[in-house]
């Protein structure tokens, strides 16, 4: 069996990459190359969650700041749908971090993305990355 998360976790760190990815969407629409440090921040922030969550500053701030004030959650959640999800995300930012190199625009529309995705998953808990997993699973594409 998998690793159990508390799912309040994803939630946070959703919560800060929604604010980095609207900040760099909003300058993204006056100036790609501005913003372009946005997406470089975003890549590397992914890049991390999926190379080495359990040092991800995200993870290491909700599990020693956040996580103690906090009661124990309701339940645990599998970690591979939002694990999954980062993997998702880090695609969107890739896609802004290359892409700004053909056409600057798809800085705009890979922040934009990942704003919405994040947006989601803090404000209503509603995480698309895991959403797709699940789906994926149900097709038997993934195991």
């Amino acid at each position: 069996m998998a690793n159990q998360i508390d799912p309040r976790g994803p939630r946070f760190g959703a919560a800060i990459t929604t604010v980095i990815a609207f900040s760099t969407f909003l300058v993204a629409i006056e100036d790609a190359q501005v913003a372009y440090t946005g997406i470089v921040i975003l890549s590397v922030l992914f890049a991390w969650s999926v190379f080495a969550s359990k040092s991800h500053p995200y993870s290491i701030i909700f599990k020693n700041l956040v996580r103690p004030r906090l009661s124990a959650p309701a339940e645990l959640e599998d970690e591979r749908p939002p694990q999954f999800a980062q993997k998702v995300g880090f695609a969107f930012a890739l896609l802004g971090l290359i892409g700004f190199w053909f056409a600057p625009t798809l800085v705009a529309v890979s922040a934009g993305f990942v704003f919405f995705a994040a947006f989601l998953n803090a404000v209503f808990n509603y995480c698309l990355g895991c959403q797709m997993y699940l789906i994926l699973k149900r097709l038997r594409v993934i195991r």
